[in-house]
């Protein structure tokens, strides 16, 4: 039932007390409170998981971030997908400013290594971040034939297609009413971000190639 009421918030625009008055239908009686605890307690495990089966990402990424209001202030999710579509990395921060871009390029290419080329829009923010990491990246390269730098393409109609993946993040944020905690956030967006990259598919499962949503919810949680 925990996990149920935890997928069922990070999947669909439900609100906490339209969770309790599901979970009363069923003869369980749940505080709202209770529920966004499980939900910031279970969500960073589940995402921790989901990341041991996330399939490779292309060489070709587009990065961008948007807007996400906590405490009535305006903070910011960095966000980059690949040339297919699939969600690459995202990091949520307070700032949007250098040490922040850097930060989420920073963790991107330790995990997924480097890309040949990263679309961005007109922000030169963005451009240094990818442009400072990247000289440092290749300085500490280890082989002897040093990488070649990160093509960085700025352009704002290319990065249509990141702008179209935020909506569907802000559309499930939107029905939450805001952001109590940064904490919270973080946990929450991090869930959420899971469900998307579950809805498209990407991770490895081995004995199952066309799993539904709450087929692989219950195979990430299980694991």
């Amino acid at each position: 039932m925990i996990l149920l009421c935890v997928r069922w918030y990070l999947a669909y625009g439900l609100s906490l007390r339209d969770l309790k008055e599901m979970i009363a239908e069923r003869g369980i009686s749940l505080d709202h409170s209770t529920i966004h605890r499980w939900v910031v307690h279970f969500s960073p495990l589940l995402l921790k998981r989901f990341n041991q089966r996330k399939r490779a990402v292309t060489r070709k990424w587009h990065a961008d971030e948007t807007y996400i209001k906590v405490r009535g202030r305006w903070m910011y999710l960095y966000r980059a997908i690949d040339s297919v579509g699939d969600t690459v990395e995202f990091w949520f921060s307070e700032h949007r400013d250098l040490p922040a871009a850097r930060r989420f390029f920073r963790k991107a290419l330790a995990r997924h290594g480097r890309p040949d080329r990263i679309v961005i829009d007109g922000s030169q923010t963005t451009r240094e971040a990818i442009v400072s990491y990247d000289a440092t990246n290749r300085l500490q390269h280890r082989s002897r034939r040093r990488p070649a730098p990160i093509r960085i393409r700025q352009s704002q109609y290319l990065n249509n297609r990141i702008e179209q993946d935020h909506r569907r993040i802000k559309r499930r944020v939107r029905s939450m009413v805001g952001f109590k905690s940064f904490a919270s956030a973080v946990a929450t967006l991090g869930g959420i971000e899971m469900i998307h990259m579950v809805r498209k598919r990407q991770a490895r499962y081995a004995y199952n190639p066309d799993p539904s949503i709450a087929e692989q919810f219950e195979i990430i949680a299980a694991a």
